[in-house]
């Protein structure tokens, strides 16, 4: 006779989810100019990037895995939405591009799959990958970017990996005052100067979240609009006045701030499991991109290819390279 205790739920696997572009600009700014490849390119950024995963790979050991690029910069749909989507950002030069690609083959070497598309940002194939694994998965997302906390349901987290600071969906009030399924709906009403999204003029982060906590979203907000002029809120009868004119923008900024969910994957990421390592040809990118025996014994370590302590064969910038 079969029992009538419900079978318990097997939890589910960590899908790591790294929005790879926000590490690459940091080494960008932040490590010296000094690195450069075999053709005198600068590599300042695939260094730091390449420290950072490492650094990931052998605090985590990921099995489930998936590196995000953007590549829809300047010409993404939401561009074609609304041409000033990120205007204020200067063009990545070529020096940092050529990295990029760098930093892509290096993924590919260690067997990470990656994520890039023409169309879509990072975020958004972050978010669609999370959302197709959802039934066997929960995500922790490597980044600091606060638009990716909407992305959070129960189980899932968010790391900060520089800081070293994490938190689920029940920290984003903590950090923006409004709760993690609020976040589009929040940036589209006090704007995101990050990404040159104005928001409704005279709606700050404060005065967002107090709208939000008490109509719960945006559409509800408009759908009682006339409650707005009573709330507790300085200059509240103007606020109303203002958003009752900017509808149209607020509804075009959450499109803006929404991630996407239906990113095409083209099959990239099928199971997210980190794939058979390239030797070759990460042998190839240690000698090009000079990396210095501390960082080349690193990688082949991190990809199970045991001891590779052999010096570079090109003289490298720095011996902690």
């Amino acid at each position: 006779m079969p029992s009538s205790t419900p079978t318990a739920q097997r939890p589910r696997a960590p899908l790591y989810l790294v929005d790879a572009s926000i590490y690459v600009f940091r080494a960008w700014h932040s490590m010296p100019d000094e690195f450069q490849d075999a053709q005198g390119w600068p590599t300042n950024a695939v260094h730091g990037f390449a420290r950072f995963l490492l650094d990931l790979l052998e605090r985590q050991r990921p099995r489930h895995i998936a590196i995000a690029f953007d590549e829809a910069l300047d010409n993404g749909y939401r561009n074609r939405l609304y041409p000033a989507y990120k205007a204020n950002r200067d063009p990545a030069p070529e020096a940092l591009r050529r990295q990029f690609v760098h930093c892509k083959a290096l993924c590919a070497a260690l067997g990470l799959p990656v994520m890039a598309h023409h169309d879509y940002e990072a975020d958004d194939l972050i978010g669609s990958a999370l959302h197709a694994h959802r039934s066997t998965h929960h995500g922790l997302i490597i980044s600091a970017d606060k638009d990716l906390s909407q992305l959070l349901l129960e189980q899932d987290e968010q790391w900060d990996f520089a800081r070293n600071v994490r938190w689920d969906m029940h920290g984003v009030k903590g950090r923006l005052g409004v709760h993690a399924h609020q976040v589009a709906d929040y940036l589209a009403l006090c704007g995101d100067a990050v990404d040159n999204i104005p928001g409704i003029t005279g709606v700050g982060s404060k005065s967002a979240a107090v709208l939000l906590a008490h109509f719960g979203s945006l559409d509800a907000l408009y759908e009682r609009l006339d409650e707005v002029p009573f709330l507790r809120l300085r200059g509240a009868a103007q606020m109303a006045v203002r958003l009752r004119e900017q509808r149209e923008h607020a509804l075009l900024w959450r499109q803006l701030t929404t991630i996407a969910l239906d990113a095409p994957l083209d099959g990239t990421v099928s199971g997210l499991l980190r794939d058979e390592v390239d030797p070759q040809l990460l042998d190839g990118l240690c000698s090009t991109l000079r990396f210095g025996p501390l960082t080349r014994r690193r990688l082949f370590a991190v990809a199970g290819l045991g001891d590779a302590s052999a010096p570079a064969p090109y003289p490298t910038s720095s011996e902690f390279a």
